[in-house]
C-alpha cells in the first residue's frame, strides 16, 4: 500500500493540533530530547505508521483510555505498552506542571498568613526536653 502524498504534511501539521497524537508525540520528543527517528524506534514502528498514528485523536482520560489505546495499537500494529508509556509520560508531566503554576499564582494573590501562640518565655515548648 502506497502512502498518499499528503500524509507527511498532515502528520507535521498534527503536532500543532491539541487532541491529536502528533501533538502528544511532539511534546514527548521535546520532553525527552528525541528526534522523530528515535521516537519511531521507541514505538517500534515504521516512519509511515508513525505518520498515520500522528493523525489519530488522543485517547480520552478515564475509563475509555485503555479501550481507545488498544484499538489504536491494534489498528497500526504497534506495541500497546510502548504507546501507553509515551501517552502516560506526557499526561503525567503535563498534570504535574499545571498545579505548580496554579499554586504559584494563588500564592502570589493570597496574603501571607502566619500562626502564632502566646506563651511565657520561661515555659518550654511542649515538645522540648527539660535539662
Amino acid at each position: 500500500m502506497t502512502n498518499p502524498d499528503w500524509l507527511k504534511r498532515a502528520a507535521e501539521r498534527s503536532t500543532s493540533e491539541a487532541g491529536m497524537l502528533g501533538h502528544v508525540f511532539d511534546a514527548y520528543r521535546e520532553m525527552e530530547k528525541l528526534s522523530e527517528d528515535s521516537l519511531v524506534q521507541r514505538l517500534g514502528c515504521t516512519p509511515e505508521v508513525f505518520q498515520w498514528l500522528s493523525l489519530c485523536m488522543t485517547p480520552e482520560k478515564g475509563p475509555a483510555f485503555e479501550e481507545q489505546t488498544r484499538a489504536i495499537a491494534a489498528r497500526f500494529e504497534v506495541d500497546v505498552q510502548k504507546l501507553v508509556l509515551v501517552l502516560r509520560r506526557v499526561q503525567t508531566l503535563r498534570s504535574l506542571s499545571r498545579p505548580m503554576r496554579d499554586d504559584m499564582a494563588e500564592a502570589e494573590r493570597a496574603p501571607l498568613q502566619l500562626a502564632a501562640r502566646d506563651r511565657d518565655e520561661d515555659e518550654p515548648f511542649d515538645d522540648e526536653f527539660e535539662p
